[in-house]
């Protein structure tokens, strides 16, 4: 599929543009439908473009934002990727959004899966707005090199909108969104930072399987022009 590499002298250029483009994105859903949802990702990476975003003049009583993936923790642990964006995107202007996430109490992730699959049934599809990282090896939402489910996970013909991963050196067990959702939204963005990150990105552009590189599956199954920002 298409995509289209936007190239920014540093992450803060990055951060303002990113911010700019996603808030056009969700002002146009808001305008043609009544409402808007954003799918982001967790991680260190968006940092400065959730607090730029954050301030942007937009109705976000009628935005909901929701997560591309989830470690199995709860909100006020230090590696939820909900506590990041209540932390950093929903604060200022954003404060008025309505958030989403996945995590559930349950007894683990795969208890957790149906109730987080509801959640975002409710929030219907395709969603306007989503925005992915990616990893150095080449993971992206949870879609991790030898994870269990990887195969389930970003098969186009998945019909469970959420899915339980787990992945040596992944640390907690993951909930993730599965890839149908995620290319099939409106607007998709790549993420990344680092000339380490473009190397990852440029051998996931060439030739090779998909379960070596899970973002691979976003590359080549994004029905629309995927949008790549990235800033050494």
């Amino acid at each position: 599929m298409q995509q289209t590499l936007n190239s920014f002298a540093d992450g803060n250029a990055l951060a303002e543009a990113l911010a700019t483009s996603v808030a056009a994105h969700l002002q146009a859903a808001c305008d043609a439908r009544g409402k808007a949802v954003l799918a982001v990702s967790g991680g260190t990476t968006p940092a400065r473009f959730f607090k730029a975003l954050s301030v942007k003049d937009l109705p976000w009583t009628r935005i909901t934002v929701t997560l591309v993936d989830e470690r199995f923790v709860p909100p006020s642990n230090e590696r939820s990727n909900q506590k990041l964006v209540t932390e950093l995107l929903l604060q200022n202007a954003a404060a008025k959004a309505n958030f989403v996430g996945l995590y559930h109490a349950s007894a683990d992730a795969d208890a957790a899966v149906q109730s987080a699959a509801t959640a975002i049934a409710a929030l219907g599809q395709p969603f306007d707005v989503t925005i992915l990282g990616m990893g150095g090896d080449g993971h992206t939402a949870s879609f991790f090199p030898g994870g269990d489910r990887l195969a389930d996970a970003i098969s186009m013909t998945q019909p469970a909108l959420v899915l339980p991963m787990q992945a040596e050196g992944a640390g907690e067990p993951r909930l993730t969104l599965t890839l149908p959702v995620i290319v099939h939204s409106r607007f998709v963005v790549l993420h990344i930072e680092g000339d380490g990150k473009k190397a990852v990105l440029d051998k996931a552009l060439g030739d090779g399987a998909t379960a070596d590189m899970p973002v691979r599956a976003v590359l080549r199954h994004t029905p629309i022009n995927l949008e790549i920002f990235w800033a050494p």
